[in-house]
């Protein structure tokens, strides 16, 4: 995801499918949700940029040649070209921790989750937002097991929902998606996604490449 302020963009995450268009975006710095390969590996030989992420995921991507690093700490907000970030854990992974980031610039608020079960002090999170950005892995079921006393996985769409409804969060964005709605039809699944958003009063729809969103 590019998240753009004052002709300014930078990059939400960077896996290994765009390790070739990274020149082409030329982002003014790189933001990290956790270290798995679909989110960090495209960064394997290095970046063109800044980039920030907690130190957990440094740990996990240590060997590669990014020659500027900043510590992100959780709940901890940080600017970065002039947009605050505020990390939030989240339960997704034992193996590569996640969090979530609450982005805030001007009048505008989101928060942004590709991947994720739960969110730690979710209230805090959801709070006064203008758009909730989430894990579009399952639309109705959750994909939850459980390690070391401890879900991992990924929250359905309904759950992520009534999260939003509950903080009344009225817009909701879904992508990281999974097979449910890749090799779904697409009219099928996107009205399905719109119906349960209608239930609990919230504008809910699929990301898709090329998509812009405006806020102020």
């Amino acid at each position: 995801m590019l998240v753009g302020y004052r002709r300014r963009e930078l990059m939400i995450d960077c896996g290994l499918d765009w390790h070739d268009r990274l020149a082409h975006l030329r982002p003014a710095a790189i933001v990290l949700t956790h270290a798995h390969a679909d989110h960090a590996a495209g960064l394997r030989d290095g970046a063109p940029c800044p980039v920030y992420a907690p130190a957990e995921t440094w740990s996990a991507i240590n060997r590669y040649a990014i020659a500027e690093r900043v510590v992100i700490e959780p709940r901890r907000p940080l600017g970065v070209l002039g947009i605050e970030f505020e990390a939030f854990p989240v339960e997704h992974s034992l193996r590569a921790p996640a969090v979530g980031y609450r982005i805030s610039a001007g009048r505008a608020a989101i928060f942004y989750a590709p991947d994720l079960v739960s969110i730690v002090d979710e209230q805090d999170a959801l709070s006064g937002l203008d758009l909730y950005v989430g894990d579009g892995a399952a639309v109705t079921r959750s994909i939850v097991r459980r390690r070391q006393g401890r879900a991992i996985g990924h929250a359905s769409i309904k759950v992520q929902l009534e999260w939003c409804a509950a903080a009344g969060v009225r817009r909701g964005l879904f992508t990281h998606c999974g097979s449910e709605i890749v090799k779904g039809d697409t009219r099928t699944v996107a009205a399905a996604v719109g119906a349960l958003g209608e239930e609990h009063g919230i504008e809910a729809l699929i990301a898709y490449d090329g998509l812009e969103l405006s806020l102020s």
